[in-house]
């Protein structure tokens, strides 16, 4: 009887050895398996902003080149409003399969100080992919204004409390966020005048309706070349082709106060590891590309690449600082 049940327990260990054994080669068979055979049907690409505007026009650059490299059509769908939130709400809350992407910009880390009520998290609800191109912003000022470069904006300033003002294109915008980041460093008073966009902003600004304003470098040049306005610093920590004369707001006399407007690629959180490394990976060799390049600056923005890993971090980063402007300027939208 010993024997026996020996032999019984040894059947049973055995058994249970070899359904282990086969899980473990089941899975080892289809991660791989899943890779390689992503993707198999087209793949849902959310702009979360209006036809026309850099998001969108970016975000079929990008979809065009990595359905090259993919072999699969990425089908752009415009979600704009509420700043991208309607977008990226929609994108967190679909299948974590890999066939639902969304394009972000750096609202993404302004909203969570902004809003009080959002249906997603930024940070648990979606998967960084990689960031993807940036804006550099430049502070102007309109050419009637008594300044040459920043200090002497700042000084200004400080001799008229309340006076100076600054167009932006609206509430909760980075560009808004930079103007309160300028204020809380540099301990100065300016008057928020909000437009229903950049543009208008920039108008305001040539028209000399407003005195200061953050905006990109691109909408800004027709206005620096046409003299209405006069470029005093680059938020960035580097010079600007474009404008190599205008120095950094480093090298202008201010610290830590570098913001521009990035851009990049998520997807649903729980989307498998294997699928977001292949999106990353094929991103990375597409922005290398010339052709890539040529089309992204050409629309005004500087191409970018990262892994999903320093997205992550540089997202939650983001959320960081810009909710300490938030709450010194008391910023919330209900």
């Amino acid at each position: 009887m010993k024997a026996n049940a020996v032999n019984e327990r040894t059947g049973t260990a055995m058994t249970v050895r070899a359904i282990l054994l086969a899980l473990v080669l089941v899975g080892v068979m289809t991660a791989p398996l899943c890779a390689q055979t992503y993707p198999n049907k087209p793949i849902r690409f959310i702009l979360p902003f209006p036809p026309g505007g850099p998001t969108d026009i970016l975000g079929r650059i990008i979809g065009q080149k990595l359905a090259e490299r993919l072999g699969q059509p990425f089908v752009p769908e415009n979600r704009p409003g509420s700043g991208g939130n309607i977008g990226l709400a929609l994108a967190a809350q679909a299948k974590p399969d890999g066939y639902t992407v969304v394009l972000t910009t750096s609202t993404i880390a302004i909203s969570p100080s902004l809003y009080k009520k959002m249906v997603y998290d930024p940070v648990k609800d979606l998967a960084p992919i990689s960031l993807v191109a940036e804006i550099p912003n430049v502070l102007c000022v309109r050419s009637g204004l008594p300044v040459k470069n920043l200090k002497e904006l700042i000084a200004y300033a400080k001799a008229n409390p309340g006076k100076v003002n600054y167009g932006t294109g609206g509430i909760g915008t980075s560009v808004h966020f930079a103007n309160e980041m300028f204020k809380s460093l540099t301990k100065i008073n300016t008057t928020h005048v909000p437009y229903k966009g950049t543009t208008l902003a920039m108008m305001g600004l040539a028209g000399a309706e407003v005195d200061m304003i953050v905006i990109a470098v691109p909408q800004a040049l027709p206005h620096l070349k046409s003299g209405k306005a006069r470029a005093l610093a680059v938020l960035s920590d580097k010079r600007v082709p474009s404008i190599p004369d205008v120095p950094t707001t480093k090298e202008a006399g201010v610290d830590h106060f570098e913001l521009t407007t990035w851009y990049g690629i998520l997807a649903p959180a729980g989307t498998p590891r294997e699928i977001i490394a292949r999106l990353n990976a094929e991103w990375v060799k597409a922005e290398a590309m010339p052709d890539t390049q040529d089309k992204i600056q050409k629309a005004g923005l500087e191409p970018l690449s990262s892994t999903a890993e320093y997205f992550s971090e540089y997202l939650k980063a983001e959320i960081v600082r810009y909710g300490k402007v938030a709450k010194e300027a008391n910023l919330s939208i209900e």
